[in-house]
């Protein structure tokens, strides 16, 4: 028996052996750019998916080392110490060039490499832990490199949730500040950055400085979106809410665009719902999603839609509207909250094609998704050359009055599908985004993925042509996304009046790049 079970495992070693050396023969004849390029698929199976598996076992174990020896508050102090003396060190050496933080380009979720990483000052940034859970405030202290994934999973167990958990697990808490983050609950708690209540930087003079609301308010409503131009973020406090078991969520595909924008303005002004969400399969066919928290669920309409091996999220809506029906399921919080991340949204099917085949998922689900920093790490100058040219992610936040109008414009100029439509309300705050007028507006943002299908794409081009209809609303563009403005049209965006005036008071025109020299293809070299 002993014998057989050898024999057996030498079997099955010699012919994962055999494959892998025919899979390197067959990469050695085509050439490793055709293979990375027209059959992408082949390296992110057989590599990054395993690699980014080591990823998360690693800060996994880190993270419960940290919990385990309640460290990470002790430490925080010391690193917040080195931080300083590098900025200070920086101001010795003649503050001859930019500083940015040291974290490599390609560990960021953002698709852009930005090139500033080599010629600027980096300082080193080691801050990824959750500092202070504060039930009586109801307030969560952490470091700027926490991600969403980590922090769920951190407050989930204590009963606790923030109340905006933008969809993907790697994003980080730093990145949503300096950028910006939304989720289908931002209708009633607006954006990422309306849910903290106190940052905590470091100044380009090495001082540690804590703004809120009511103290240092300037800075306070001008760090976001500032893409790290006016201080390095070392710390931020968050909101908490009481956590619930489920979501209890509404499926409800609705056809003809005049009736999809009334559908989903209607459901988005209610704020008994505790998430809106919309994903549109074509321009006339959407489903609209509802959902509220909830501890209790009825057994028969669990769908726990986080396990690896059940349908993409967005598979699994279109099923409503291919079969023209409404429907009820109760999704585990923590499922729903990172819904999109499996699949990246949709972007996965373009990497994978086969990737929500049923046998795929049951035996490989497991090591999806593969990280998107090793997938822009590893992606190369011919992948990235073609990903710019044939190929958009974008964000564009716009009233929700003009969605109609603004879905028009998508298609004639992209007619990427599916569209994501996620509501949020936008209060009239001083800092660079706010609304026209003096009161709060709902906006909505409209999430385009994938290669446009539209005959007249081209990207510089039609990009330019999106960015100038969204100034016309008096709308916004996140600024992960490549961004084509002119220096101009991007301060007719954005309000740059409280930006430029703390970088002068606080002599940061020596220390950072402004944000448009940061992040615009126009002024990146």
């Amino acid at each position: 028996m002993e014998r057989e079970r050898a024999v057996g495992v030498m079997s099955a070693l010699w012919s994962v052996g055999a494959g892998l050396l025919l899979l390197l023969l067959w990469v050695r004849h085509r050439g490793l750019e055709a293979v990375l390029v027209h059959h992408r698929w082949v390296f992110v199976c057989f590599f990054l998916m395993p690699l980014s598996i080591l990823f998360d076992i690693y800060y996994h174990l880190r993270a419960w080392a940290v919990w385990r020896l309640h460290s990470a508050p002790r430490q925080h102090a010391q690193r917040v110490r080195h931080i300083q003396e590098q900025v200070r060190e920086w101001k010795k050496e003649g503050s001859k060039r930019y500083m940015c933080t040291g974290r490599p380009g390609w560990l960021t979720v953002s698709l852009r490499v930005g090139k500033y990483k080599k010629t600027h000052k980096n300082i080193m940034i080691n801050l990824m832990d959750v500092l202070e859970v504060d039930t009586e405030r109801q307030v969560v202290r952490v470091e700027p490199l926490v991600s969403m994934g980590q922090l769920t999973a951190y407050l989930n167990p204590m009963g606790w949730t923030i109340p905006v958990v933008p969809e993907l697990d790697d994003l980080t808490v730093g990145g949503l500040i300096m950028g910006t983050g939304i989720e289908s609950s931002s209708h009633i708690y607006g954006l990422f950055q309306h849910t903290c209540v106190a940052y905590e930087l470091v100044l380009a003079d090495g001082s540690l400085v804590r703004c809120t609301p009511t103290e240092n308010s300037d800075l306070f409503y001008a760090v976001p979106w500032s893409c790290g131009t006016l201080g390095f973020l070392v710390a931020a406090e968050i909101k908490m809410i009481p956590a619930k078991k489920y979501v209890k969520i509404q499926y409800k595909p609705v056809r003809g665009l005049q009736k999809i924008c009334e559908k989903f303005t209607e459901e988005s002004k209610k704020k008994e719902n505790s998430f809106v969400e919309g994903l549109m399969y074509s321009l006339d066919e959407a489903v609209i999603m509802v959902g509220v928290l909830t501890d209790e669920a009825e057994q028969s309409k669990i769908n726990r839609i986080g396990n690896y091996y059940k349908p993409w999220f967005f598979k699994h809506v279109e099923t409503y509207l291919k079969a023209d029906r409404t429907g009820v399921e109760y999704i585990p919080s923590r499922h729903y909250y990172h819904r999109h991340t499996r699949s990246i949204f949709w972007e996965l099917q373009d990497i994978i094609p086969f990737g929500n085949n049923p046998v795929f998922r049951y035996l490989f689900g497991w090591m999806v998704p593969p990280k998107i920093s090793l997938l822009k790490l590893t992606q190369g100058e011919a992948i990235r050359k073609l990903y710019e040219q044939h190929h958009v992610v974008q964000d564009m936040l716009v009233p929700m009055k003009s969605l109609e109008k603004s879905i028009q414009t998508f298609h004639v100029d992209l007619n990427v599908y599916p569209i994501w439509l996620c509501p949020f309300i936008l209060p009239n705050n001083p800092g660079m985004v706010h609304p026209k007028g003096n009161e709060t507006e709902l906006y909505v943002d409209i999430g385009a993925y994938g290669e446009p299908k539209s005959k007249q794409f081209e990207a510089r081009a039609s990009m330019r042509q999106m960015e100038k209809f969204v100034r016309s609303v008096h709308g916004f563009q996140m600024l992960y996304a490549d961004c084509y403005m002119t220096r101009e049209e991007f301060w007719d965006m954005f309000d740059g009046s409280l930006y430029h005036k703390l970088r002068e008071e606080m002599n940061c025109k020596d220390a950072f790049p402004e944000v448009y020299d940061k992040i615009c293809k126009a002024a990146r070299h």
